[in-house]
């Protein structure tokens, strides 16, 4: 199994472990697979989650140094529970806000920390890994890699834009794992990162954003899971809803389906970061600054993941063909948050609730998975006037909230987180 440059497919082959180490093609593109792999014969659900995800992720380390230790990494990254909300018949709500940091990055960090430490203990290397975050993404990779062998993290946020329980899991780490709170906006902290990556005089980085390959993996792995769950359980494919920002998670989706995995449809859940329902209107892609939203995970201007989608579906007639994107205002998250509460008791994230309001306006009637990224309880402050009540936080959240935040506050010079 080989991966190549989104931007030279014809270019130098990397196995997956290569790929996943340098975060970034040298040429400034993100890592696919030559040929998309299908299923493996031997995928389950029966025997749980982690096993589940190693079968479906196996394909891709097909021939790789870490094809024999495949399974023990995904035993350790994914210990935790994958629930699904059930809303009415064939409706559901995949949870996947029950890891370290209560958000879905958690199963992409843990699967790419485990991943990388055994990469460069065998090698006797060390990293220094860059990651931006408009919210979840740094949280979920600085409690994946805080304390891991060999490696170094460098977290890159917004200053003002991440929710102050965020923000407390992005900070307070120390050791091995350093904040930088960046006067500019997410895109401007990917920007930082992007630049760093091309930079010849820096040796031995690497990213943990959705850019790299094992944090898409895991993510193509739980929609395999998640997909044949619901196939065995309803009888039909399910139509996937994705809050979607970078749209890394989404890419995942649509690599899942590639596959062969039972998935009827793929719908993108923006909040009012238009780029891509404007592409899919004008045909024109035009990248625009990220606009501060209550979906504040969601607030890119410039996603990154397009790149894989725009190689995936090469013309524009075949990416809307084969991409849904609708965009939902600030009123209408605050709307469904109170509305699902009233109506169900349940209770929705800004950004899972971008994905409730799709489905209610567009796919009522049809069998659909909305995907819950991230625990309400990170949002408390935008959540529980609506709802009227406060909202238990879980224990590791809580935790994380009451320890020293340590951050640097520096402008958007990238020469300066080193």
């Amino acid at each position: 199994m080989k991966f190549v440059s989104t931007r030279n497919r014809c270019g130098e082959e990397y196995s997956a472990s290569d790929a996943i180490l340098k975060g970034l093609a040298p040429d400034g593109g993100l890592f696919v697979p030559k040929t998309m792999p299908t299923i493996s014969p031997d995928f389950t659900v029966d025997k749980g989650l982690s096993y589940a995800m190693y079968t479906a992720i196996k394909p891709f380390f097909e021939g790789d140094e870490l094809e024999g230790e495949l399974e023990e990494i995904c035993r350790n990254a994914f210990n935790f529970p994958l629930p699904f909300y059930r809303q009415d018949n064939a409706k559901e709500v995949m949870e996947l806000i029950y890891g370290p940091t209560s958000a879905f990055k958690d199963y992409g960090a843990r699967f790419l920390a485990f991943t990388m430490e055994k990469l460069l203990q065998k090698r006797g290397e060390e990293l220094t890994i860059l990651v931006a975050t408009s919210g979840d993404t740094g949280g979920a990779v600085a409690s994946a890699f805080h304390q891991r062998n060999n490696l170094k993290v460098k977290v890159l946020f917004p200053k003002g834009r991440v929710a102050d329980r965020q923000r407390a899991q992005l900070t307070t780490w120390g050791d091995n794992v350093e904040s930088y709170e960046v006067e500019g906006s997410f895109d401007d902290c990917q920007k930082m990162v992007k630049d760093a990556f091309m930079d010849p005089e820096l040796k031995g980085l690497s990213s943990a954003n959705s850019i790299n390959l094992g944090r898409l993996l895991p993510q193509m792995a739980y929609y395999v899971y998640a997909s044949y769950l619901f196939l065995l359980k309803y009888g039909k494919k399910p139509v996937f809803i994705i809050p979607s920002g970078n749209v890394g998670n989404c890419t995942g989706a649509y690599w899942a389906k590639a596959m062969g995995a039972p998935i009827e449809r793929i719908v993108l859940a923006v909040n009012e970061n238009k780029t891509i329902p404007e592409y899919l209107d004008s045909g024109e892609y035009i990248p625009r600054p990220s606009v501060k939203t209550l979906a504040n995970a969601m607030d890119v201007g410039a996603p990154s993941n397009m790149e894989r989608l725009f190689d995936l579906f090469a013309s524009y007639d075949e990416f809307k063909k084969n991409v849904s994107a609708w965009s939902v205002s600030d009123d209408e998250i605050r709307a469904t948050i109170k509305t699902v509460y009233d109506e169900t008791g349940y209770i929705l994230c800004p950004h899972t609730a971008c994905g409730e309001k799709v489905r209610r306006d567009h796919f009522e009637s049809e069998p659909t998975i909305i995907v819950s990224t991230a625990h309400p309880a990170k949002f408390e402050t935008i959540v529980e006037p609506l709802i009227g009540k406060t909202l238990p936080i879980p224990e590791n959240l809580y935790n994380i909230t009451q320890k020293e935040s340590q951050a640097k506050e520096i402008d958007t010079d990238y020469h300066k987180i080193f």
